[in-house]
Protein backbone atom coordinates (compact mmCIF):
# COMPACT_ATOMS: atom_id res chain seq x y z
CA UNK A 1 0.00 0.00 0.00
CA UNK A 2 0.97 3.01 -0.77
CA UNK A 3 1.69 5.64 2.39
CA UNK A 4 0.16 8.73 2.71
CA UNK A 5 2.87 10.05 4.65
CA UNK A 6 6.43 9.72 4.57
CA UNK A 7 8.48 10.77 7.93
CA UNK A 8 11.66 11.54 7.83
CA UNK A 9 14.06 11.60 10.39
CA UNK A 10 17.00 12.97 10.08
CA UNK A 11 20.22 11.87 12.62
CA UNK A 12 23.71 12.33 13.03
CA UNK A 13 25.38 11.15 16.33
CA UNK A 14 21.77 11.61 18.24
CA UNK A 15 22.25 7.98 19.29
CA UNK A 16 21.04 8.92 22.59
CA UNK A 17 17.44 10.32 21.61
CA UNK A 18 16.83 8.90 18.15
CA UNK A 19 15.14 5.21 19.98
CA UNK A 20 12.48 7.25 21.73
CA UNK A 21 11.83 9.97 19.71
CA UNK A 22 11.50 7.41 16.64
CA UNK A 23 9.03 5.68 18.89
CA UNK A 24 7.09 8.60 19.90
CA UNK A 25 6.55 9.60 15.80
CA UNK A 26 5.88 6.23 15.39
CA UNK A 27 3.39 6.02 17.39
CA UNK A 28 1.64 9.40 16.59
CA UNK A 29 1.35 8.27 12.91
CA UNK A 30 -0.53 5.24 14.01
CA UNK A 31 -2.95 6.95 15.94
CA UNK A 32 -3.85 9.33 12.41
CA UNK A 33 -4.99 5.81 10.75
CA UNK A 34 -3.68 6.93 7.52
CA UNK A 35 -0.32 4.93 6.17
CA UNK A 36 2.90 5.71 6.57
CA UNK A 37 6.37 5.09 6.33
CA UNK A 38 9.49 6.00 8.38
CA UNK A 39 12.94 6.81 6.50
CA UNK A 40 15.85 7.67 8.94
CA UNK A 41 18.83 9.18 7.37
CA UNK A 42 22.45 8.75 9.34
CA UNK A 43 23.87 11.61 7.93
CA UNK A 44 27.24 9.93 8.72
CA UNK A 45 27.29 9.69 12.46
CA UNK A 46 30.77 8.88 14.44
CA UNK A 47 28.42 7.22 17.38
CA UNK A 48 26.11 4.41 17.70
CA UNK A 49 23.49 5.91 15.71
CA UNK A 50 23.78 3.80 12.77
CA UNK A 51 23.13 0.76 14.66
CA UNK A 52 20.16 1.89 16.56
CA UNK A 53 18.73 2.86 13.27
CA UNK A 54 19.47 -0.33 11.95
CA UNK A 55 17.53 -1.89 14.99
CA UNK A 56 14.62 -0.35 14.30
CA UNK A 57 14.19 -0.64 10.52
CA UNK A 58 12.96 -4.31 11.87
CA UNK A 59 9.92 -2.21 12.45
CA UNK A 60 7.22 -2.16 9.64
CA UNK A 61 7.26 0.45 7.05
CA UNK A 62 10.90 1.74 8.53
CA UNK A 63 13.39 2.27 6.02
CA UNK A 64 17.48 3.13 6.84
CA UNK A 65 19.96 5.03 4.86
CA UNK A 66 23.01 5.43 5.68
CA UNK A 67 25.38 8.53 4.20
CA UNK A 68 28.95 7.56 3.39
CA UNK A 69 30.47 10.56 5.76
CA UNK A 70 28.67 13.46 7.17
CA UNK A 71 27.08 15.65 3.99
CA UNK A 72 25.30 18.07 5.94
CA UNK A 73 21.23 18.72 6.09
CA UNK A 74 21.31 19.89 3.03
CA UNK A 75 21.84 17.14 1.69
CA UNK A 76 19.24 15.01 4.25
CA UNK A 77 16.26 17.28 2.69
CA UNK A 78 17.25 16.12 -1.31
CA UNK A 79 17.75 12.56 -0.29
CA UNK A 80 14.51 12.43 1.64
CA UNK A 81 13.11 14.13 -1.30
CA UNK A 82 14.43 11.32 -3.41
CA UNK A 83 13.94 8.47 -1.29
CA UNK A 84 10.21 8.80 -0.14
CA UNK A 85 7.00 7.45 -1.67
CA UNK A 86 4.32 8.54 0.33
CA UNK A 87 1.30 11.75 -0.65
CA UNK A 88 3.10 13.98 1.92
CA UNK A 89 7.02 14.27 3.20
CA UNK A 90 7.64 15.29 6.32
CA UNK A 91 11.02 15.55 8.48
CA UNK A 92 11.85 15.59 12.42
CA UNK A 93 14.94 16.31 13.40
CA UNK A 94 16.10 12.84 15.83
CA UNK A 95 17.22 15.36 18.79
CA UNK A 96 13.51 15.17 20.04
CA UNK A 97 13.19 19.34 19.88
CA UNK A 98 9.94 19.16 18.20
CA UNK A 99 6.75 16.93 19.66
CA UNK A 100 5.24 14.36 17.52
CA UNK A 101 1.47 15.94 18.62
CA UNK A 102 2.61 18.81 15.34
CA UNK A 103 1.93 15.62 12.89
CA UNK A 104 -1.51 16.21 14.28
CA UNK A 105 -2.28 19.58 13.97
CA UNK A 106 -0.34 19.15 10.08
CA UNK A 107 -2.48 16.57 9.22
CA UNK A 108 -5.51 18.15 9.37
CA UNK A 109 -4.79 20.71 6.60
CA UNK A 110 -3.74 18.06 4.17
CA UNK A 111 -6.71 18.04 2.97
CA UNK A 112 -6.95 21.58 2.12
CA UNK A 113 -3.57 22.57 1.70
CA UNK A 114 -0.57 21.70 -0.38
CA UNK A 115 2.21 23.52 2.05
CA UNK A 116 2.08 23.47 5.86
CA UNK A 117 5.23 25.21 7.62
CA UNK A 118 6.09 25.63 10.99
CA UNK A 119 7.53 28.83 13.34
CA UNK A 120 8.54 29.44 16.34
CA UNK A 121 6.85 31.95 18.20
CA UNK A 122 9.75 32.46 20.77
CA UNK A 123 12.80 30.61 20.25
CA UNK A 124 15.67 31.00 22.25
CA UNK A 125 19.45 31.94 21.36
CA UNK A 126 22.20 34.41 21.83
CA UNK A 127 21.52 37.86 21.15
CA UNK A 128 24.28 37.34 18.17
CA UNK A 129 22.33 34.44 16.65
CA UNK A 130 19.38 36.39 17.36
CA UNK A 131 20.67 39.30 15.16
CA UNK A 132 21.94 36.80 12.19
CA UNK A 133 18.51 35.61 12.27
CA UNK A 134 16.81 38.53 11.80
CA UNK A 135 19.24 39.67 9.36
CA UNK A 136 18.96 36.53 7.13
CA UNK A 137 15.06 36.69 7.23
CA UNK A 138 15.76 40.66 6.28
CA UNK A 139 17.62 39.09 3.77
CA UNK A 140 15.39 36.75 2.02
CA UNK A 141 12.82 39.47 1.95
CA UNK A 142 15.06 41.55 0.18
CA UNK A 143 16.18 39.15 -2.70
CA UNK A 144 13.14 36.83 -2.88
CA UNK A 145 9.69 39.03 -1.89
CA UNK A 146 7.45 38.19 1.04
CA UNK A 147 7.95 34.46 1.72
CA UNK A 148 5.75 32.22 4.27
CA UNK A 149 7.71 32.46 7.78
CA UNK A 150 9.77 29.44 8.45
CA UNK A 151 11.50 27.32 11.24
CA UNK A 152 11.68 23.89 12.05
CA UNK A 153 8.84 21.72 10.57
CA UNK A 154 7.40 20.88 6.75
CA UNK A 155 5.05 19.03 5.23
CA UNK A 156 4.71 19.24 1.69
CA UNK A 157 2.64 17.16 -1.11
CA UNK A 158 5.64 14.99 -2.90
CA UNK A 159 4.47 15.58 -6.14
CA UNK A 160 5.28 19.69 -5.86
CA UNK A 161 9.36 17.99 -6.07
CA UNK A 162 8.11 17.15 -10.50
CA UNK A 163 6.70 20.40 -10.90
CA UNK A 164 9.99 23.05 -9.57
CA UNK A 165 13.60 22.39 -10.56
CA UNK A 166 16.03 22.53 -7.43
CA UNK A 167 19.64 24.10 -7.90
CA UNK A 168 20.71 24.30 -4.25
CA UNK A 169 23.93 22.25 -3.55
CA UNK A 170 24.82 23.71 0.10
CA UNK A 171 25.07 21.54 3.64
CA UNK A 172 22.62 23.74 5.18
CA UNK A 173 18.59 24.63 4.82
CA UNK A 174 19.04 26.53 1.51
CA UNK A 175 17.52 23.65 -0.30
CA UNK A 176 14.44 23.80 1.77
CA UNK A 177 14.15 27.30 1.70
CA UNK A 178 14.44 27.14 -2.07
CA UNK A 179 11.97 24.62 -2.25
CA UNK A 180 9.64 26.78 -0.60
CA UNK A 181 10.54 29.97 -2.63
CA UNK A 182 9.50 27.74 -5.72
CA UNK A 183 6.26 26.62 -4.62
CA UNK A 184 4.99 30.38 -2.67
CA UNK A 185 6.30 31.56 -6.90
CA UNK A 186 4.30 28.71 -8.27
CA UNK A 187 0.80 29.79 -6.39
CA UNK A 188 0.80 26.50 -3.66
CA UNK A 189 -1.26 26.72 -1.60
CA UNK A 190 0.38 27.30 2.23
CA UNK A 191 -0.19 27.43 5.66
CA UNK A 192 2.20 28.82 8.42
CA UNK A 193 1.06 27.77 11.79
CA UNK A 194 2.81 28.21 15.17
CA UNK A 195 4.94 25.37 16.88
CA UNK A 196 6.69 25.16 20.14
CA UNK A 197 10.29 23.67 20.71
CA UNK A 198 11.27 21.67 23.57
CA UNK A 199 14.73 21.52 25.10
CA UNK A 200 17.36 19.04 23.87
CA UNK A 201 17.81 16.12 26.01
CA UNK A 202 21.02 15.38 25.01
CA UNK A 203 23.38 16.68 22.92
CA UNK A 204 23.98 20.10 21.09
CA UNK A 205 22.40 21.95 18.46
CA UNK A 206 24.31 21.62 15.00
CA UNK A 207 22.30 23.82 12.99
CA UNK A 208 21.75 26.58 15.34
CA UNK A 209 24.71 27.68 15.48
CA UNK A 210 26.54 30.91 14.48
CA UNK A 211 28.70 29.40 11.67
CA UNK A 212 25.54 27.40 10.20
CA UNK A 213 23.63 31.01 9.75
CA UNK A 214 26.80 32.46 8.32
CA UNK A 215 26.78 29.96 5.94
CA UNK A 216 23.15 30.23 4.98
CA UNK A 217 23.55 33.87 4.81
CA UNK A 218 26.47 32.56 2.19
CA UNK A 219 23.93 30.37 0.51
CA UNK A 220 21.31 32.52 0.17
CA UNK A 221 23.01 35.23 -2.21
CA UNK A 222 24.71 31.51 -4.45
CA UNK A 223 21.02 30.59 -4.85
CA UNK A 224 19.64 34.27 -5.60
CA UNK A 225 21.71 33.87 -8.61
CA UNK A 226 20.54 30.51 -9.52
CA UNK A 227 16.65 31.60 -9.27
Amino acid sequence: MTPEISLIIMAYNEEKSLAAVFNELRAALKELKRPFEIVIINDGSTDSTGRTADSLADNENVRVIHHKGNQGLGAVYRTGFKEAKGDFITFFPADGQFSAGILKKYAEYTKTHDVILGFIPDRKSSVIAKCLSAFERVLLWMLFGPIPRFQGIIMFRRGLLETVKLKSSGRGWTILMELIIRLKKSGQKMITLPIGLRPRAYGHSKVNNIPCIIDNIRQIFILRLNM
